[in-house]
């Protein structure tokens, strides 16, 4: 027998050589699953925002919501909140993918813009629109582009904002109705 322990040798190359044989093992996979894999197109899925808007109409709520939205557009969220949380929401996607939505909420302009548009947006001049809502809103922007328009009704407000366009922020408020739905 023999007394040596049965280590073996170890040498720098050896160790490189190892690591550049994991390393194309790495590659080889990534080059492998990128081959392989089928683009995913990632878009959210569409909600039935009508259907909150009736359920609150149900419950006595006068709920302020487009009745449809233009061509292209896809419904992306539909939130209320109960308690002493009163709001509702809307959002969706412009046909260019730009983010529009409506909030109303039993809150002051200032705290509305402050959450949703920016702590620092500035207001504009008044937008006169063509709606059954309102037709005199505040108008609010900021240096990354969102636009909004806001306007008081009874003890709430409504607040049409995003990253749409500012004419597609004015022609969704110009869409709001409060009429009952079927």
């Amino acid at each position: 027998m023999s007394e040596q322990s049965g280590r073996y040798q170890r040498s720098m190359s050896g160790m490189v050589g190892a690591l550049v044989v994991t390393l194309v093992a790495i590659a080889a996979f990534v080059a492998w699953r990128a081959l392989n894999r089928n683009d995913v197109d990632v878009r959210p899925e569409a909600v039935d925002y009508l259907a909150s808007v009736s359920y609150l109409q149900e419950a006595g709520r006068t709920i302020v919501y487009p009745p449809s939205l233009p061509k292209g557009w896809t419904a992306t969220s539909a939130n209320y909140g109960t308690g002493r949380d009163l709001s509702w929401d809307m959002g969706a996607l412009t046909a260019s993918d730009e983010f529009a939505g409506v909030r109303q909420e039993d809150a002051s302009v200032d705290q509305l813009v402050s959450d949703y548009v920016d702590p620092n947006a500035e207001e504009g001049e008044a937008v006169q629109v063509d709606g059954a809502v309102a037709t005199t809103w505040r108008s609010f922007s900021d240096d990354g582009g969102d636009f909004a328009l806001v306007a008081e009704l009874r003890e709430e407000t409504v607040l049409v904002y995003g990253s749409a366009d500012p004419d597609e922020i004015e022609a969704l408020a110009a869409s709001l109705v409060t009429t009952p739905l079927q």
